[in-house]
């Protein structure tokens, strides 16, 4: 498991979440509701953990839209802060760039 990802689960429980610009152009232009990307974290499976990111550690999850469809979100907390949470980016993954299940990039 992933310490980054039980650190912005706890913060998204305790109502610390921020979203960024880029992260509702992003949203908006793939049709998913800011809503179910932060209530999706429940249930999200980590894609990719970068603790040592520059800005701040963050994590990439798939977790599932209103329909049950996959989306990937990557989640973050600001470099030498401890909150909040900040959805970085969410997108509906290319299934020709992830495996079947959307866990891992093709090579």
């Amino acid at each position: 498991m992933s310490e980054t990802l039980d650190q912005i689960r706890q913060l998204i429980l305790e109502g610390k979440v921020r979203i960024s610009d880029h992260g509702y152009d992003e949203l908006a232009a793939d049709g998913i509701l800011a809503r179910e990307a932060v209530e999706g974290i429940a249930d999200a499976a980590l894609v990719e953990d970068y603790p040592d990111y520059p800005k701040g550690p963050c994590v990439l999850l798939r977790q599932t839209d209103r329909t049950g469809e996959y989306i990937h979100v990557l989640w973050g907390i600001p470099k030498g802060k401890a909150k909040p949470a900040v959805l970085i980016t969410a997108y509906r993954p290319d299934t020709e760039m992830w495996d079947n299940d959307l866990l891992k990039r093709k090579r």
